[in-house]
């Protein structure tokens, strides 16, 4: 299709910014459920009170005993909030980019595209940082109030004004670093993974461009993403949790302190807690996402991704 580039750069890139922007919330509000009890988990083994054995269903169980089950969307307005930075900077910037090194796709090697993959998804976290930190606070919140106490944060601007006034305007970015690395990992795999994944299910006739083809790469790029990208994702949940404060020992002093520690203290293993969770939010979250994007792609006159 010529149709989705006649009027235009700009215009291109804004209906691709607003339909990125639409088919991430459609596909955060399906899965945060997961990625809460992912994140419960992560934190998990902080505290010598929570050093036993437990599970995702447990952990997801619990929750809806303590809240309702309302409490599974803890923090999901601060989610699709940082999405609509986040990816929309990420899936453009990645095609745009990738165009930039060459407009035939087919000829960039899929180590060309993941390194435009990961360059993608550094420039989206730093600006989507903010967003992320209040995101897992508000999951993390969620603790207190199963142990019979208020909640630290009422909402995601109440979250944004306590953490500027405690740790500062440059708290917003706690864990940016982590968070870098996770980006880089999680979308070389992710993007790099779907884009090579498609054009070969494509190429080798197993599906036209189509749901099917869709759905087969996403879910290999879901695996890849998540075997690359958790124990970064361990690290930056745990980082971005601890709250600098006077009357609270900060537990870890970098990125690589927590790393140590958490491997010292809890094993190597402790790097993946929270994997299943994390794959099995990945590869629903990219089938709605790519599915819808790819169909909103066709509906607004625009070629395939």
């Amino acid at each position: 299709m010529k149709s989705g580039y006649q009027h235009g750069g700009v215009d291109t890139i804004h209906t691709k910014v607003f339909l990125t922007s639409l088919s991430a919330m459609v596909a955060e509000t399906t899965t945060f459920p997961i990625d809460l009890i992912k994140t419960r988990l992560q934190l998990h083994g902080e505290s010598l009170s929570s050093s036993h054995p437990t599970s995702a269903f447990r952990v997801g169980l619990g929750i809806i005993r303590e809240q309702g089950a309302l409490g599974l969307y803890s923090g999901l307005s601060p989610a699709i909030f940082r999405h609509m930075f986040y990816t929309p900077i990420r899936i453009v910037g990645y095609e745009n980019l990738r165009n930039v090194v060459s407009a035939d796709n087919a000829s960039i090697s899929i180590v060309g595209k993941a390194v435009v993959g990961g360059i993608s998804g550094v420039v989206a976290q730093v600006i989507a940082s903010p967003a992320d930190l209040v995101k897992v606070r508000m999951q993390a919140d969620g603790q207190r109030v199963s142990q019979g106490l208020q909640p630290w944060y009422s909402g995601p601007f109440d979250a944004l004004n306590k953490i500027v006034c405690a740790e500062g305007f440059q708290g917003l970015w706690k864990g940016v670093f982590p968070n870098i690395q996770r980006a880089f990992l999680v979308n070389m795999g992710e993007l790099a993974c779907y884009d090579h994944a498609k054009q070969f299910v494509i190429r080798s006739r197993i599906a036209d461009d189509n749901v099917y083809a869709h759905t087969l790469a996403s879910i290999i790029s879901g695996l890849a993403a998540t075997s690359l990208s958790c124990p970064a994702d361990v690290v930056k949940t745990r980082m971005m949790n601890q709250a600098a404060k006077k009357e609270r020992k900060v537990l870890y002093n970098s990125s690589y302190d927590c790393l140590v520690k958490t491997v010292k203290v809890e094993g190597i293993r402790a790097l993946w807690k929270g994997f299943f969770p994390t794959w099995a939010r990945l590869g629903p979250w990219q089938f709605v996402f790519w599915v819808s994007y790819e169909k909103f792609r066709t509906f607004a006159g625009l070629s395939s991704f």
